[in-house]
């Protein structure tokens, strides 16, 4: 299967050999430069992955990441970029990205995180797997779309991936290191605050639907779904 990867890059030195080695392994590759055309293409095309730099010239990568994603787009997002500090990747990862790389990285590094992001976003339930909790809440692995009712939650492909393990062990405990495995990669490189930021967020939207549904932090073990009220 050819997967689509989009670059939004706008220096030459770097966006053209990206391409070129992206290309080498197999990839259809399409650039862009701009923030704007990002979000046009993403809605329109639907790429596998989004390899976005957030320095770009019109706007900034932080709300390119933000409008995808409230959009629908629940493809991998890597955002790429000189910002090395911890507050830079945690605001990024909150607005919905998947993974966060530091200028200058490698090329044989980003095409790992580019094959973890592709090897994750096959959910770890079976295709044919459909959960329904006690609230209701419908988490339907062979469409990647959970329903609360009639109303969809709009879900990134992390949150969902995360959602779908824990309600498939629902009111069991998860831990730390088997959704980290199993969501990301046994060879994921970054840290393990992406899984907490992922939880932050899938909570919040959660209590939002009211959904009945709650993500309980077992300190020191990992995380439970569970069945009650909102805390």
């Amino acid at each position: 299967m050819v997967h689509d990867v989009l670059v939004v890059e706008d220096e030459e030195d770097i966006a053209v050999p990206l391409m070129r080695t992206l290309e080498r392994e197999g990839y259809d590759v399409t650039r862009v430069s701009g923030g704007a055309d990002a979000v046009e293409f993403v809605v329109g095309e639907a790429p596998a992955v989004v390899i976005l730099d957030l320095g770009l010239p019109d706007m900034d990568g932080i709300d390119v990441c933000r409008q995808m994603r409230s959009s629908g787009y629940q493809g991998g997002i890597i955002m790429v970029t000189a910002r090395a500090g911890e507050l830079d990747r945690v605001v990024g990862l909150d607005v919905g990205a998947d993974d966060y790389l530091a200028k200058p990285f490698g090329l044989a590094e980003l095409l790992a995180r580019v094959r973890a992001l592709l090897r994750r976003s096959a959910i770890v339930v079976s295709s044919d797997t459909t959960v329904t909790t006690a609230s209701g809440l419908k988490i339907d692995a062979a469409s990647r779309r959970v329903h609360l009712g009639e109303r969809e939650l709009a879900l990134t492909a992390k949150e969902f991936d995360v959602l779908a393990v824990l309600a498939s062990h629902h009111d069991k405990v998860v831990p730390r290191e088997t959704l980290m495995n199993q969501v990301w990669d046994q060879n994921w490189y970054g840290s393990t605050k992406t899984l907490d930021v992922t939880i932050g967020r899938l909570r919040s939207k959660l209590e939002a639907a009211e959904a009945g549904e709650r993500v309980v932090a077992i300190r020191g073990v990992g995380f439970r779904l569970e069945t009650g009220t909102p805390a």
